[in-house]
């Protein structure tokens, strides 16, 4: 169950590392070139937020299976 928890972690760790490396991506290309975000019909911050959508959507699932491992470990110990 500590590999499982490891594994978690790491794959916690990087999706929040993706977000924000897209991120500070997005925001100099943007200060860099903003005349092409300019042509786009969306904000320029558009990608920033479905990254964010994803980000959490992936944090949640691990954040839930998490606490199921950790529920079952205390069910186990206490038998």
């Amino acid at each position: 169950m500590k590999r499982l928890d490891t594994i978690l972690n790491t794959i916690m760790g990087a999706v929040v590392g993706v977000f924000i490396g897209h991120g500070i991506y997005v925001v100099r290309d943007f200060k860099t070139r903003p005349e092409l975000y300019a042509i786009q019909s969306a904000p320029w911050y558009t990608s920033i937020l479905m990254y964010g959508a994803y980000t959490l959507v992936v944090l949640l699932i691990c954040i839930a299976i998490k606490a199921i491992v950790k529920h079952k470990i205390k069910k186990t110990d206490s038998n």
